[in-house]
């Protein structure tokens, strides 16, 4: 809802400045959500004074203009008609970006003579379409100082916004009314009477609503015939208003409908009397019935939508938009007014349905005034013959306004309980009487009428949402929330939250969980370090299953192979659970395993899927131990993995020399041999009770997520180096080389052949550069590429492979 602030002082008498009214309608729930002052951004465009007007030496259309700014005298190429010596008009000085085209000035020459700034017109001031001449000033405006003060545009536009509920204030009668309530000031009350009836409208209304279930959609009708006005422009008090809010003047009948649609929250409709065929009908659409609305659209019927009609069919939505049959032209001598009530929710279903937005519906979905029917008709009828002429018929009416007539009871104890604020009830009284209610009776329980323009009032807790708003909710003391004795503490330790936090992450990783028995073939835990007497079971449930597991792998690769042998080679399992090493309470691991078997689908220069190897299961391991805590960077990789890995093809994670957090690799062949498992197959031990414990105080949210506005960049690096050097080595080598840029770098490629010498490898790296202030540049890159080179170079004696 936007309005000005002249606009407001209308309705409400008041010496408050802008930025007190402001700052009022934000308290009493009226947001206030832009503030625009015309004079403040047209300062730079001052009054001016035509001295001399000549015609230009090359153009038959133009002028040479020699300008009097007040500041200097300046020289301007015009093309407007109307430029002449002596005039006062609008100077717009070069440098200046011209509102209404966006146009920047700039010293030019137009047809070989100096111009320098611009004479502007309406158009370009963004006032108005105006654009045939430039703008002219009356006389005694003063060269040199801001023209906008002389062409009322000091007059600042506020935008407040308007939720659902409370459709009264949009209108600014509705916003003065609350202002006042508020002690801003008095209202004023609006002039709502009309002229007096001359003769018997031609027109006549009627409600034709076949079925009686229907008749919602328009309970009343009012409306006035006018005769012999004369349609043109619309007074220049009325454009500015219109303008100020954002609405373009169309003409004086149309203005006026609009006027009092922002100015009363009453939208009306005018038609051209003499294009109206027979009496104005209110019903249904028929379906298959289109019209051509106001907006130049054609829509059809469904047979839902309240329409306007005459004799020669539908010529409107009603409450929504009218049609273009019988619209007013600046030739229409005689018009026929519309002041109606639409039911609110049809209105807002039509809209909906036909994606017609307009400031009708948007009024008459939430909930036009009832009673402004009647005294609608009366405003539009002086308007017309105030400012286009003519004579008014009698009122003509259909239908009987809406009774919404509801009386509600107000305890003055409930503002407390429910509000939370002490307002006694003589206050509340006052508060609710200037805001239109009608308060009666006294003590403990107040009668208060509610009046037809506050639908959104159902019962006590609404009255007392009034008082307190208009009270202020700064009255409102802060309360502390009552101090809990019996805070619940966490119910999982740390251990028992990386437990679950193993089993999330390895299942994100696409693995599949597993619960398998926690004892074994003595057999098979021999083969997995185990099979002491004291694990021995003494009465085991089978005689296959008779000793405690010494780890996780043994039962998943029995599993693994299961699947293989019922046609699923391709397997992904894991487990969270215990194993031992011995009986004593000290003697068992909480522990994360893992076996892959099968295919894996990864980046590889042939494409598509490949084994899964030794490496995948220690990115499923130190995924793991990532998301425990464990910092993946300071990790040590050995190659010191228990007898059931695959020597030379498996290792162990651990910080430190002797804290080992994992075992992962390769699954010795004899072992699968053992377990009467196909290979090869690959898998991990992640110790989960041996990574280190957040310390206490430490926080454990997550870190604010960084995402770089700038462009990643991916350079890869191929290293020929002894097969002896670990990758890993020349990983943090490469990462060393710049940590503030390099954000990750993976490898992609390991090759052996002659091609490179005996006892050589080559490793491919992957590095992504990644910018967080800047986008590189290709020197910038090549400086870290450069360094890149460097470290490895220096860490593994590697060298780049031509």
């Amino acid at each position: 809802m936007k309005f000005t602030l002249s606009w407001l002082k209308e309705h409400l008498d008041t010496d408050a400045n802008l930025d007190e009214i402001t700052a009022k309608l934000t308290a009493i729930g009226l947001e206030v959500e832009a503030v625009e002052d015309r004079a403040a951004e047209l300062k730079d465009f001052t009054v001016c004074r035509v001295v001399e007007a000549a015609p230009h030496p090359d153009a038959d259309r133009l002028r040479v203009c020699t300008v009097d700014t007040g500041a200097e005298t300046v020289q301007v190429v015009c093309g407007a008609p109307n430029a002449r010596t002596g005039m006062k008009g609008v100077f717009a000085r070069s440098g200046l970006t011209v509102p209404g085209t966006g146009l920047l000035l700039k010293p030019t020459k137009i047809r070989g003579v100096d111009s320098n700034g611009m004479l502007v017109s309406e158009r370009e001031m963004g006032l108005s379409d105006e654009h045939t001449g430039i703008i002219e000033l009356p006389e005694d405006a003063v060269v040199g100082q801001p023209f906008a003060p002389v062409m009322g545009l000091d007059d600042p536009m506020i935008e407040i916004a308007i939720t659902p509920n409370r459709q009264d204030c949009l209108g600014v009668n509705g916003i003065a009314r609350d202002l006042a309530a508020a002690g801003l000031g008095r209202l004023m009350a609006p002039d709502l009477t009309g002229p007096e009836g001359k003769y018997q409208s031609p027109v006549g209304v009627r409600l034709a609503f076949e079925d009686p279930e229907t008749a919602d959609a328009c309970p009343v009708y009012h409306g006035c015939h006018v005769r012999g006005v004369k349609n043109g422009p619309s007074p220049k008090w009325l454009q500015e208003r219109l303008l100020a809010i954002g609405l373009r003047p169309i003409s004086t009948l149309v203005d006026i409908t609009n006027f009092v649609t922002f100015d009363l929250g009453r939208p009306l409709h005018v038609f051209d009397a003499d294009k109206v065929k027979g009496d104005i009908q209110v019903r249904l659409g028929r379906p298959g019935e289109s019209f051509m609305a106001l907006d130049g659209e054609t829509y059809e019927m469904t047979g839902e939508e309240c329409v306007i009609a005459d004799d020669g069919g539908a010529h409107g939505f009603g409450g929504v938009m009218g049609g273009e049959a019988n619209g007013v032209t600046a030739e229409t001598v005689n018009v026929f007014i519309e002041s109606a009530w639409f039911d609110p929710v049809r209105t807002a279903r039509t809209g909906r349905r036909h994606s017609i937005d307009s400031d009708a519906r948007y009024r008459f979905e939430r909930g036009v005034d009832p009673e402004s029917v009647a005294w609608g008709i009366r405003v539009a009828a002086r308007l017309v013959t105030e400012l286009c002429g003519g004579e008014p018929s009698e009122i003509v009416t259909a239908g009987e306004i809406p009774d919404t007539g509801r009386t509600v009871t107000l305890r003055a104890s409930r503002v407390a309980s429910l509000g939370g604020v002490e307002v006694d009830e003589a206050e509340c009284r006052r508060i609710l009487e200037a805001l239109g209610f009608g308060v009666s009776g006294s003590g403990e329980a107040i009668r208060v009428a509610v009046p037809s323009w506050r639908r959104d009032i159902d019962g006590e807790a609404d009255l007392v949402e009034e008082v307190v708003r208009i009270h202020g909710y700064d009255h409102i003391r802060s309360a502390q929330l009552p101090p809990v004795s019996d805070v619940a503490r966490p119910s999982l330790t740390p251990g028992q939250r990386n437990v679950r936090t193993a089993r999330r992450v390895l299942a994100g990783r696409g693995m599949v969980e597993a619960v398998t028995w926690s004892f074994l073939p003595r057999a098979h835990a021999a083969l997995f370090g185990g099979g002491q007497d004291a694990l021995v079971l003494s009465n085991p449930i089978s005689a296959d299953l008779d000793c405690m597991r010494p780890s996780l792998l043994a039962n998943l690769i029995a599993a693994a192979g299961r699947n293989a042998d019922r046609g699923a080679p391709d397997t992904a399992l894991f487990e969270v659970g215990p194993q031992y090493r011995g009986d004593g309470p000290d003697e068992q691991d909480t522990v994360a395993g893992g076996v892959r078997r099968g295919q894996i689908g990864a980046r590889h220069w042939a494409g598509g899927p490949r084994p899964a190897d030794a490496f995948d299961a220690k990115a499923d391991a130190l995924a793991a131990l990532t998301a425990l805590g464990v910092d993946a960077e300071k990790a040590q990789i050995a190659a010191e993995a228990p007898g059931w890995y695959h020597p030379g093809r498996s290792g162990v994670i651990r910080l430190g020399p002797k804290l080992v957090l994992a075992h992962f690799g390769e699954i010795h062949p004899a072992v699968l041999d053992a377990l009467d498992v196909k290979g090869p197959l690959v898998g991990f031990e992640v110790f989960v009770e041996r990574a280190p414990l957040p310390k206490a105080g430490r926080k454990t949210t997550r870190p604010p997520l960084k995402i770089s506005d700038y462009p990643a960049v991916s350079r890869d690096f191929a290293f020929i180096v002894d097969r002896s050097v670990a990758v890993a080595e020349m990983i943090r080598a490469a990462r060393g080389a710049d940590r503030n840029l390099i954000e990750d770098v993976q490898v992609f490629d390991v090759y052996e052949g002659a091609s490179i010498g005996e006892g050589r490898k080559s490793i491919a790296l992957a590095v992504k550069l990644q910018p967080t202030d800047r986008t590189l540049t290709d020197e910038e890159i090549e400086q870290v590429a450069g360094k890149i080179v460097a470290n490895v170079t220096k860490s593994t004696g590697g060298v780049l492979r031509g």
